[in-house]
């Protein structure tokens, strides 16, 4: 089952007092857990990031969110309906104005976005469906949109851009296997790796 999001910070505290004040504590259930590193950001963007919804004071949202230590960061998005910003180590993350398809009418930690090239689209959604128990809601040419059930304050959206892994993943989807054999994730297509440092 997909619990939370596991987040490299060099600074714990930091990290987790940010991203509790800026979902507001709206994370419907879905943990945070920052993990300590010794290695900063890269300059290269992240695989995985939050988008949070901004209502329909999206502005004011954005002046929050900066005042709380995040910055505006430019990842070449051009003119898009939501502002990209980053948190105080520099993970990118979205706000999303009102129009935009995945806002919802309350504020708060909406999307969980998995960058996933488009011919992997299908097979990726597949694999979180069986693994993750979130079921697909929406498909469309932007992606895939799983939720764990319709009325959930949270998603899972899987679509493009897909840039090529270079570096660790500084944010990862944290799995908990419940009555599960070992080898079940592994045997749906998942990945074994050790993670140091």
């Amino acid at each position: 089952m997909l619990t939370g999001i596991v987040i490299d910070a060099l600074d714990v505290a930091r990290m987790d007092r940010f991203w509790s004040d800026a979902t507001r504590g709206r994370t419907d259930g879905l943990q945070l857990r920052f993990v300590p590193t010794t290695k900063p950001k890269t300059t290269h963007k992240n695989r995985l990031h939050l988008d949070l919804a901004g209502g329909p004071d999206w502005e004011a949202e954005v002046a929050r969110l900066l005042t709380l230590g995040a910055r505006r960061v430019d990842i070449g998005q051009g003119d898009v309906p939501w502002d990209v910003l980053a948190d105080p180590e520099g993970n990118e993350f979205c706000v999303l104005r009102p129009g935009h398809p995945g806002v919802r009418a309350d504020c708060g930690l909406v999307a969980i976005c998995l960058d996933v090239a488009e011919e992997d689209r299908c097979a990726q959604s597949a694999f979180w469906q069986s693994r993750a128990d979130w079921h697909a809601v929406e498909s469309h040419d932007w992606g895939v949109r799983l939720r764990r059930r319709p009325a959930s304050t949270v998603s899972l959206v899987m679509g493009p851009p897909a840039a090529p892994k270079e570096v660790r993943n500084r944010l990862r989807l944290e799995v908990t296997r419940r009555d599960a054999e070992p080898g079940e994730f592994l045997d749906a297509g998942g990945n074994e790796f050790h993670v140091t440092g």
